[in-house]
């Protein structure tokens, strides 16, 4: 990215950062920098629909349950993936800080060098063959989830001149039914492009954004074999986490 590319983007992040109004913290539908938000945000009022009929035409689980080796990413008959491996847990609660139980979890994620196992995805990085990176589990009665997988790499997303998302997992969380669905992304600290993505900084609110991003835990982190990081999500209320409109990147 050029110089000049950099203040440009920065420039437009500021100018509408100090536009937003106070306590806002909501990703922001239109957010011109996120050249996505601007093609696909919902321009009209929505429509009430019965969600019975709703209902009948959503995905399913399937034909079984859950099975816990779901939530394990590395997991691979033919060997193992590249990468740090790392794993991620964390507690689901509502407003009040009470668990959230039995709350379907999925997430899904590029692999360590930045590419994503899908069709659409054809920058010159390698494929895994041995990462999928999709994983899904059920919360415990204290709200907890737990997944393992390696950590993401950065990959190009042709926003802008240069542009480069950083470090995600994307996470779904499905409440009692298919029609009670959020979407967000987990980010890791300290990483390098946070001010240059217009993703990240389509919430204007600073409080709100770092409550995206884990923090490294030294318990969770398992000698030689995998670091740990810690992410609650909370659904509602004042310090709910941000979770993502039906733009996606």
């Amino acid at each position: 990215m050029t110089s000049a590319t950099q203040r440009s983007i920065s420039d437009e992040i500021a100018q509408l950062h100090t536009t937003a109004q106070p306590g806002e913290t909501r990703t922001r539908l239109d957010f011109a920098p996120y050249r996505s938000s601007v093609l696909r945000h919902p321009t009209k009022q929505p429509l009430t629909v019965d969600p019975d009929d709703v209902e009948l035409a959503a995905p399913v689980f399937g034909q079984s349950d859950v099975d816990p080796i779901e939530a394990d990413l590395t997991l691979h008959p033919q060997g193992e993936p590249i990468g740090e491996r790392m794993v991620v847990t964390g507690r689901v609660l509502d407003a009040e800080g009470r668990p959230v139980r039995g709350q379907l979890v999925e997430i899904w994620q590029a692999n360590a060098a930045g590419r994503y196992v899908h069709k659409r995805d054809q920058h010159p990085a390698p494929l895994d063959p041995h990462f999928h990176g999709a994983g899904r589990c059920l919360t415990d009665d204290e709200g907890r989830y737990r997944f393992t997988t390696v950590k993401p790499g950065p990959y190009p997303w042709r926003n802008h001149d240069n542009a480069w998302r950083p470090a995600h997992i994307h996470f779904s969380l499905f409440g009692r039914e298919f029609t009670q669905r959020l979407v967000t992304q987990m980010y890791f600290p300290g990483d390098p492009l946070f001010p240059l993505d217009p993703i990240f900084q389509s919430i204007t609110d600073e409080t709100a954004r770092q409550r995206l991003i884990a923090t490294y835990d030294h318990d969770i982190t398992t000698h030689e074999w995998a670091t740990g990081y810690r992410w609650d999500i909370v659904l509602t209320g004042s310090h709910g986490t941000p979770m993502e409109e039906d733009t996606d990147g």
